[in-house]
C-alpha cells in the first residue's frame, strides 16, 4: 500500500502528536498521506483509512465513507478497542505491515435500519456495529413488538432490544449476556437486556431475515410521557413514537478491516478477554 488517509480522534490523541508521527513515518517511507483535517473526503486513490482512537472513532469513520469502498485499521488509543488492531506501542509494526501489504482483509456485513412512521419511512441508517432501541429515560421498560419476515415473534418488555452484527457481537450485545459470533459470519443477533422475562434469549437471524421492532402501548398504568429512542452505533439518536416501526435487515454495503495476517481471531479475542 501507498495511498492513506488518516483520522485521528482529537480528545485521546492531544495535540494529534500520534498522527503526526504515523504520517512522518509512512511519508518517510514514500507514501502518501492525506489527513482528515486537511481534506474532510479521503481523495480518489485512497488504499487505506487510518483511524487513531477507540472503537467509535472507527465506527464513526466507517460511516462516514462506507459508500466508497475503502479498507480501514485502526490504533487504539481507547480503552479496549475490539475493532482495532493495536495501540501505539506497535504502530510502526503496524505500518510496515500495510506498506508492504502483509494483512488480511476481512469482509464485515452492515445493518440497515429505516424508520416508519404511518405506513411511510421517515428516516435510514447504517450500523457496523449495532442498532439499539429503548426509553428514552432510564428505568422505563420499553414495550416492542418482534416480528421477522412479516410473522409476529413476540412481545418484548425489557430496558432495551440489541439488533447487533457479528462485527458488533462484542460490544453492546456481549455485555447484554448475548453470544460471540466470528466478525465474518453473515447473521444477525436480536438481544433483549432486562428482559421481564423468564424466557429471553438471543435470536440469531440469517442474514436475509427482514426483521421488524413496533413501539406498541404500555401496559395501564405505566403509560409515563417519556418516549422512545433509536441508536445506530451508539449515536445518531432518533426520538421514536408510539406505531412507529423499525425495519432492520443487512445491507448492500461491505466494509473492508484489514488484520494482520500473524493475528487471528481467537488470539484477539483471548487478549481482550483477559484485559
Amino acid at each position: 500500500m501507498k495511498y492513506f488517509y488518516i483520522v485521528s480522534n482529537s480528545y485521546k490523541d492531544e495535540g494529534f502528536h500520534l498522527r503526526d508521527q504515523i504520517c512522518h513515518y509512512l511519508t518517510d517511507r514514500g507514501a502518501v498521506c492525506v489527513l482528515y483535517e486537511d481534506q474532510p473526503t479521503p481523495p480518489p486513490g485512497t488504499e487505506c483509512v487510518i483511524t487513531l482512537g477507540g472503537d467509535g472513532t472507527l465506527l464513526r469513520t466507517v460511516r462516514r465513507y462506507a459508500d466508497m469502498g475503502l479498507s480501514y485499521i485502526g490504533i487504539n488509543t481507547g480503552t479496549i478497542g475490539y475493532l482495532t488492531e493495536g495501540d501505539p506501542g506497535n504502530a510502526e509494526a503496524i505500518l510496515d505491515a500495510l506498506l508492504a501489504d502483509e494483512f488480511l482483509r476481512e469482509k464485515r456485513m452492515m445493518i440497515y435500519g429505516r424508520l416508519f412512521r404511518n405506513g411511510k419511512p421517515v428516516s435510514r441508517h447504517r450500523a457496523l456495529n449495532d442498532v439499539t432501541v429503548g426509553r428514552s429515560k432510564p428505568m422505563k421498560m420499553a414495550n416492542l413488538r418482534v416480528s421477522v419476515n412479516g410473522q409476529f415473534l413476540k412481545d418484548y418488555r425489557c430496558d432495551v432490544l440489541i439488533a447487533a452484527t457479528p462485527t458488533g457481537s462484542t460490544a453492546y450485545n456481549f455485555s447484554a449476556g448475548g453470544p460471540i459470533v466470528e466478525p465474518t459470519a453473515q447473521l444477525f443477533l436480536l438481544t433483549p437486556l432486562a428482559a421481564h422475562s423468564l424466557n429471553s434469549r438471543t435470536l440469531v437471524l440469517s442474514p436475509t431475515d427482514r426483521l421488524q421492532i413496533q413501539i406498541i402501548p404500555p401496559s395501564p398504568g405505566n403509560e409515563g410521557k417519556e418516549g422512545y429512542l433509536i441508536y445506530f452505533d451508539g449515536e445518531k439518536p432518533e426520538e421514536l413514537q408510539i406505531g412507529d416501526v423499525l425495519e432492520i435487515t443487512r445491507a448492500t454495503t461491505y466494509i473492508n478491516i484489514l488484520k494482520l495476517s500473524d493475528r487471528s481471531f481467537v488470539e484477539t479475542l483471548r487478549n481482550k478477554l483477559s484485559e
